[in-house]
């Protein structure tokens, strides 16, 4: 099986995937929620009818609240997102869609305020930030013995750094057709992700590891690819059987909030066992073989 041979097929695929994402991010904008923004989330049920979204933005317009966002849940009820309310402004909220609507019972309400937005925002990446540079120092120290070690480390942070933006890319695809956010269970998944993709990339790094000192004729690119045929089959098995039927399951039959959290969780934890494949080894072939020395040549003639 020759894995290597498709490489560049590979790279392309994830590069389609994150170019979507990133254009949708371009122009809709990160869909980010109330704790990262600061703002108000409110769920409600009318007990009598089902209004249009429309009559619940002129509530909002006419009690001088902006930046309001309706959607509706599969359980018939309304999700309302808008700038950050005080109780008081609830209260005036919900009286007003009494009176223009009909009787409203309340779901759920959660507010953040946007000092608490901006605290989760920093300690998020400030958690991204650490947990990468922990890594890249393990897989230094545990490869040390290896010729050019530290690309072992990078090939590592670019697979993340590839999970990440398939990651993103997901979400803004989900939030175009399911109205997907990033919020903390977000963060709570990206972080699940980071860390079961470089499990996995260092199996593989730590099989190329174990057959260089046992293949030293083979070469470098061959030698690569009989280690990722070998630790092939259990690193699909791993993720199959141990997490990723259960996220389905999750992503199936969950409530909404839990339903994205696993929806994320499974396609990030997906890209997690591809790149430590088909990204970060091919990519340790690629610096070594200095691939990029003949991109741009043209062709011999025969």
């Amino acid at each position: 099986m020759n894995i290597l041979g498709k490489r560049y097929y590979f790279f392309g695929l994830s590069l389609l995937f994150i170019l979507i994402g990133l254009a949708i991010i371009l122009f809709r904008g990160i869909p980010l929620s109330i704790d990262f923004t600061g703002g108000s989330l409110l769920e409600v049920r009318f007990a009598d009818q089902s209004p249009e979204t429309g009559q619940i933005y002129e509530v909002y317009d006419g009690l001088g609240v902006e930046d309001v966002q309706v959607q509706t849940s599969e359980t018939g009820s309304y999700i309302i997102r808008s700038r950050f309310l005080e109780n008081a402004d609830r209260d005036a909220v919900l009286a007003a869609l009494g009176e223009t609507i009909g009787a409203v019972d309340v779901v759920r309400f959660d507010s953040v305020g946007p000092s608490i937005g901006e605290q989760v925002t920093s300690r998020g990446t400030l958690a991204v930030v650490v947990s990468s540079l922990l890594v890249v120092l393990f897989i230094a120290w545990s490869f040390r013995g290896v010729t050019h070690a530290f690309r072992y480390g990078i090939c590592a942070i670019l697979a993340m750094v590839h999970d990440v933006a398939i990651i993103f890319s997901a979400t803004a695809i989900g939030s175009m057709l399911w109205g997907w956010e990033i919020d903390s269970l977000f963060l709570t998944a990206l972080l699940t992700v980071i860390g079961f993709s470089m499990q996995d990339t260092i199996v593989v790094f730590d099989r190329i590891r174990e057959n260089s000192s046992i293949h030293r004729r083979l070469d470098f690119e061959t030698l690569v690819n009989h280690s990722i045929v070998q630790t092939l089959q259990r690193s699909i098995n791993t993720q199959l059987m141990t997490v990723e039927f259960l996220l389905l399951a999750l992503a199936m039959f969950g409530g909404v909030t839990l339903r994205e959290f696993a929806g994320i969780l499974l396609i990030g934890l997906l890209s997690g066992t591809y790149s430590s494949i088909f990204i970060a080894a091919p990519i340790l072939v690629l610096w070594e073989n200095r691939e990029w020395r003949t991109w741009f040549r043209k062709p011999a003639a025969a």
